[in-house]
C-alpha cells in the first residue's frame, strides 16, 4: 500500500512538471510568431503603401519592438511602434534609432516615428480604411496632418 502511494505521488509530480513546462513552451512560441504578424497594406494605384510596408518589415525585426503601424504619402512616412514593457525605459533612444534608420532608407520622405498608443490606434484605423479603399489621397493627407499635430502637442 505504501508503495502505491509513493508511486502515485511521483506520478502526480511528473504530471505537474510536464504541465508547467508545456505552458512555458507555448509562451515562447507566441514570442517567436509575433514578429511575423505585421499587417501589409495593399499597394494599389490610388495610394501606394509599399514604402510603409517595407518600413514595417524593417522595424519589426528589432527585438524590443512588438508591433508596428505605418502609413505613407508621396513625401511623408508616419510610423507608430509598440515596445515591450521592460524596454520602455529606453523608449526615446529606440524611437531615435528607428527614426534615423528610416531616414537613411527613405531620404526623400519626412519620417515621423512615435511610440504613443493613440498614434498606434489611429494609424491602425487609417490602415484599415486604406485596406478597404475607403479613403483617398486628400483625406489621407488630412488625417496624417492631424496626427502630426497630435504628436507635436505631446512633445
Amino acid at each position: 500500500m505504501k508503495v502505491n502511494i509513493a508511486n502515485f505521488k511521483i506520478l502526480i509530480l511528473l504530471l505537474i512538471i510536464i504541465g508547467l513546462s508545456s505552458g512555458c513552451n507555448e509562451n515562447q512560441l507566441d514570442n517567436n510568431n509575433k514578429k511575423s504578424s505585421v499587417s501589409q497594406i495593399h499597394t494599389g494605384k490610388p495610394i501606394d503603401q509599399s514604402i510603409a510596408n517595407h518600413a514595417k518589415e524593417k522595424i519589426i525585426t528589432k527585438d524590443e519592438i512588438t508591433d508596428v503601424r505605418a502609413v505613407n504619402t508621396d513625401k511623408e512616412l508616419l510610423a507608430a511602434i509598440k515596445v515591450e514593457n521592460f524596454d520602455r525605459f529606453r523608449l526615446k533612444s529606440i524611437e531615435k534609432t528607428v527614426t534615423s534608420d528610416l531616414e537613411k532608407m527613405y531620404p526623400n520622405h519626412m519620417v515621423v516615428v512615435s511610440s504613443d498608443k493613440k498614434m498606434l490606434w489611429e494609424l491602425q484605423k487609417i490602415e484599415e480604411r486604406l485596406q478597404k479603399n475607403k479613403t483617398n489621397k486628400k483625406n489621407l493627407k488630412k488625417d496624417l496632418k492631424k496626427l502630426k499635430s497630435l504628436i507635436k502637442e505631446q512633445t
